[in-house]
């Protein structure tokens, strides 16, 4: 099998990136991984410090975002696989808009959040082939994807 790209998409604020990295590098899979930034100031300020500078937020706010959609869209169209990760601490928009634009794609989509979030997420969790709870699990999954083994 030649290299699975798997775009990692959600919340920003814990290390379950690097936990799912760590277990397919582990695991020796054929896995390449991209990512929207996640350093928040540089998503945010992308459009102005590239662009030019706004007088009101909300245009700052929107160079910044269509200067990172050009970034999300390409990686979501070219990924094979689209992971969204779901926190618990901020309203995450921008993660359901990424699975819904996966989802239109026809991109297989794997989702993770805590339990607490199922009925939140229902019609999210409706689109996934795949829901899981933990890292581990989405690791898992992958792992299975590539090799067909438990």
């Amino acid at each position: 099998m030649t290299d699975l790209e798997v775009y990692l998409s959600g919340e920003i604020h814990t290390d379950w990136r690097a936990e799912i990295e760590e277990a397919v590098k582990a695991a020796g899979l054929p896995i390449v991984f991209t990512a929207p930034v996640t350093v928040h100031e540089n998503s945010d300020d992308c459009g102005v410090s590239i662009l030019g500078a706004e007088e009101k937020p909300f245009w700052a706010d929107h160079k910044g975002a269509k200067v990172n959609a050009i970034r999300t869209r390409t990686l979501i169209e070219r990924a094979d696989i689209v992971v969204v990760r779901f926190g618990d601490k901020y309203k995450q928009w921008n993660a359901a808009f990424d699975a819904g634009y996966a989802s239109a794609l026809g991109k297989p989509l794997i989702i993770q959040h805590d339990p607490a979030l199922t009925h939140p997420l229902k019609e999210v969790d409706g689109a996934a082939l795949a829901v899981a709870e933990t890292p581990a699990q989405v690791a898992a999954v992958l792992r299975y994807v590539v090799t067909g083994e438990l």
